[in-house]
């Protein structure tokens, strides 16, 4: 009883820890929504990689040319003109006003890399004389209208290397597998914050100055890699510019899941944190074995005491701090990002209840994915299956 007494205190002590970070996460969002944006909007260039006819994508790219942005351009890559993305691309485009140029771009299959990074370097090449700002976003987003600018806006910062949001994911018709996804994301999100310098990029909602993109040769380093973001995140860790996370770009990204899916999407994040970023994979491994011992060893070991007709109230009190401090943290976090989200809190409002009660779930899923990733570098992502490299 005295070892898990003393591993439940470790528990403990992380959870108030992780408390006290979501309180932090909590206090910069706010601290950033109500900052005043720089009047900083060159023209910007907003690239947007797509492939296949996925759930939402007219809505989602319909919002990119709703930006309260004075002047853009958006590149939409594919990399064959016959994917089902394209008609959609193209009935969104006709939808919309010419105020926003827009064209489509066909890059080709990918010889050298990931699809997504090889669709990446071909829009840059080819993206407008007047653009001093390169911005990058996933298919899957739907940014509100505020975002281009308030993404923009950090770079007005000779300082900042590159501006990112983060995706946060909302149920439609919601589900198990559905609000544990989102559960399991949402880990991710709170861990960004005020540390420029321990901030990443988030490939789905990132801006660079072209300047900064040119003179690190971000589209070299990126030949070869299937991660578009965690290499440009350590392109700029090496060039010692911080990352600055803008809340108000954080962006929702409606849809669901089976349990299947899930599996496939978090062991992938996984693996290519495993493969590109070693030193944060580590942590979640022993963080989420730990925990899952404590927790999911406890609650096995208060029913064999109680089903043994022994005492258990301090084992099962120290379960239900552990538990108690988890879901304020949840609580906590998610009344951060409603702000941030403005319009979609509503529909965020919806998964409050998974956010509290699931975590315990998503830290065993965390550790399925870390361990998954300990002993296979294969992934499948749109339909294409990659053997991750580690080599920069």
């Amino acid at each position: 009883m005295w070892v898990f007494y003393f591993f439940a205190a470790i528990v403990i002590w992380l959870g108030i820890l992780s408390l006290r970070g979501g309180f932090w996460f909590a206090s910069y969002v706010k601290a950033q929504l109500a900052k005043p944006l720089a009047n900083y909007t060159p023209f910007a260039t907003v690239i947007v990689p797509c492939r296949g006819d996925e759930a939402g994508l007219d809505a989602n790219l319909t919002s990119l040319f709703q930006q309260t942005y004075p002047s853009y351009e958006i590149l939409f890559v594919v990399d064959s003109e016959n994917d089902t993305a394209v008609e959609v691309i193209e009935q969104v485009i006709k939808k919309q006003p010419d105020t926003v140029a827009r064209r489509i771009l066909i890059a080709g299959r990918a010889t050298d890399g990931g699809q997504k990074v090889h669709n990446l370097r071909a829009a840059v090449a080819q993206i407008d004389q007047r653009s001093e700002v390169l911005v990058f976003v996933d298919s899957d987003a739907r940014p509100r209208a505020n975002w281009l600018r308030s993404l923009v806006a950090p770079l007005a910062e000779a300082a900042v290397g590159a501006a990112s949001g983060y995706r946060w994911f909302i149920p439609e018709k919601g589900g198990f597998a559905s609000h544990l996804r989102s559960t399991w994301n949402a880990a991710i999100a709170s861990a960004l914050g005020a540390n420029r310098k321990s901030n990443f990029c988030w490939g789905g909602s990132t801006a660079i100055r072209r300047a900064t993109f040119k003179q690190l040769n971000i589209r070299e380093r990126w030949r070869g890699s299937v991660s578009d973001d965690f290499t440009v995140t350590r392109v700029l860790g090496e060039a010692h510019l911080p990352i600055h996370f803008v809340p108000a770009c954080l962006v929702a990204s409606f849809g669901d899941c089976d349990l299947a899916e899930l599996v496939e999407f978090s062991n992938r994040q996984l693996k290519i944190t495993r493969v590109y970023a070693p030193h944060l994979w580590k942590p979640v491994l022993l963080g989420s074995a730990l925990f899952c011992l404590v927790f999911f060893g406890g609650i096995l070991l208060v029913t064999m005491r109680a089903l043994q007709g022994l005492s258990f109230a301090i084992p099962l009190s120290m379960l239900i701090i552990i538990f108690v401090l988890g879901a304020a943290k949840g609580f906590v976090r998610h009344r951060a990002v409603e702000l941030a989200l403005g319009a979609e809190s509503g529909d965020l409002h919806r998964s409050l209840a998974a956010h509290l009660l699931l975590w315990p779930l998503a830290s065993l899923l965390y550790l399925y994915n870390a361990l998954t990733a300990a002993f296979s570098r294969r992934i499948t992502w749109r339909g294409i299956t990659y053997e991750l490299d580690s080599r920069p």
